[in-house]
């Protein structure tokens, strides 16, 4: 019997370890493997979802965590600007090498000279054909105006610059539908700010049977300023 009573708490203890599993030693959570044994993550490590320690503070649930800069990445650059427009290119919607084309009235100091030259180079009786062409020009630009040409007439084209224009130039060229075909019929062959294109007595004729339309081109060479050329028929 004294056995007996002594072997009952015993027995009450192991039924007492069965039921919980043999985890209710310590201040361990029921059903909680001990620490550092596998499927518990060691002791002062992150959970996964846990934000990294930084400066050995943990950082606030649901804060996100600031990643350093990738070596080797170019900075942002900032997006480059338009090129400032270059002092004395043309306006807007004109054609690169076009002078700026003046009112027939804007002939001022060169009127004179075209009148000299009318007199002294064209043929007697050669008249005015429709208004001058005037324009002021950058070295190297040009202008151009289109004349009816009769058959059996000739034309004379006198033309002048002002200072600082040192070199000008007048040119007869063919009208065509044709893009870059443009043959030049006739040209000056003087120098400096004057030209005189079919002198006396050998005005130009137009070798055609029929009327038709051509170009009178001028340009300036060297120099830049005011020029302008007539044309005169006969």
């Amino acid at each position: 019997l004294t056995l007996l009573a002594l072997s009952l708490p015993s027995c009450k203890k192991k039924d007492a370890d069965a039921e919980t599993g043999g985890y209710s030693q310590g201040n361990r959570a029921f059903g909680q493997p001990p620490q550092g044994q596998p499927g518990q993550p060691a002791y002062g490590q992150p959970q996964y979802g846990q934000p990294q320690q930084q400066d050995g503070q943990a950082a606030p649930p649901g804060q996100p965590t600031t990643l350093p800069p990738t070596a080797g990445a170019a900075p942002t650059q900032a997006p480059a600007q338009p090129p400032a427009p270059t002092a004395g290119a043309p306006p807007a919607g004109q054609a690169p090498g076009s002078a700026q084309q003046l009112d027939a009235s804007a002939t001022g100091a060169a009127q004179p000279i075209l009148n000299e030259l009318a007199k002294t180079q064209a043929p007697a009786g050669a008249k005015p054909l429709g208004s001058a062409l005037v324009g002021n020009f950058q070295q190297g630009q040009m202008l151009e105006v289109q004349v009816q040409m009769q058959p059996s007439k000739c034309y004379t084209v006198v033309a002048a610059g002002l200072p600082p224009v040192t070199e000008l130039t007048v040119q007869l060229v063919t009208v065509t539908v044709l893009p870059g075909l443009s043959p030049v019929l006739a040209q000056d062959q003087d120098s400096g700010p004057t030209a005189v294109l079919g002198k006396k007595p050998n005005c130009f004729k137009w070798p055609a049977l029929f009327a038709a339309p051509v170009k009178v081109v001028l340009q300036v060479v060297s120099g830049q300023g005011l020029a302008a050329a007539q044309v005169f028929e006969k």
